[in-house]
């Protein structure tokens, strides 16, 4: 088995890459979008957010605020190793 680790800044190409990869039937695993998918509303990542860092950094329609999270871990390194033990166990 061939696997391909495609990384890149802000408007690389990396979707572009990505999207011809898929339309030649290569199986794509976008980091992004599993990003997402583990912090889903129900998930168990999201509970054990919520149980750590609290119901404040979920939106009123019950999704994660991305954006408060972002600040209260960039602010305190323990916070965001924390969060990477959740997220990635």
């Amino acid at each position: 088995m061939f696997i391909l680790g495609l990384t890149g800044g802000v408007g690389s190409g990396k979707t572009a890459a990505s999207n011809f990869f898929e339309d030649k039937g290569i199986v794509v695993v976008d980091a992004d979008v599993v990003a997402r998918e583990v912090v889903e509303p129900g998930t168990d990542g999201l509970r054990q957010i919520i149980d750590h860092f609290g119901s404040e950094i979920i939106l009123p329609d019950g999704s994660l605020d991305r954006a408060s999270l972002r600040t209260l871990i960039f602010n305190h390194p323990a916070s965001k190793q924390k969060l990477e033990s959740i997220l990635h166990p």
